[in-house]
């Protein structure tokens, strides 16, 4: 994991394309800055750890709603999932990604930083009973926060999570 955290700073701080499908956001600055994954990328890193993904439209296509595309993922996103996985021991199960059709926003599933994940009962209770409870969203949905900063709405049918940062990865 240091290894790949290195790589990361290296490319934040050249803008160079260190492997495929692994690049930095073009305009991105200082604190805007985010490296960007491709599906496959992310599909790998998700294989690697035993994270699976579904689609109710069964595509990855990032311009259709029915898909779970991880295209232009913050790779800080993919090592959150990565994190997560780790440290609770539990199945992770992610139903949305990068895809049009979920709000907008900075800090927004097409933006790369949110990733949804199916609701089960070890990963809710994870969740719930480790990370600090933060109160109700604008739309209802209580949250968490965890100590990295991360942010896991209940959002009724599936995980709403917010990722900041790698968590520590």
């Amino acid at each position: 994991m240091k290894l790949r955290s290195a790589l990361s700073a290296l490319v934040l701080a050249t803008g160079t394309l260190l492997t495929p499908g692994v690049g930095v956001l073009a305009g991105a600055t200082g604190a805007q800055a985010a490296t960007k994954i491709s599906h496959a990328t992310a599909t790998s890193m998700f294989r690697s750890s035993g994270i699976t993904w579904s689609s109710s439209g069964g595509c990855s296509d990032r311009n259709n709603a029915t898909c779970t595309s991880f295209e232009q993922l913050n790779l800080a996103t993919a090592q959150g999932a990565q994190t997560l996985k780790s440290a609770s021991g539990c199945a992770l199960n992610l139903t949305g990604g990068t895809e049009t059709g979920h709000a907008s926003g900075t800090y927004s599933h097409w933006n790369g930083y949110k990733l949804d994940m199916a609701k089960y009962a070890c990963v809710g209770g994870y969740i719930k009973n480790t990370f600090t409870y933060i109160g109700l969203r604008g739309d209802g949905a209580p949250q968490w926060r965890s100590g990295a900063g991360n942010v896991y709405a209940d959002e009724g049918s599936h995980w709403d999570v917010l990722f900041y940062n790698c968590g520590g990865c």
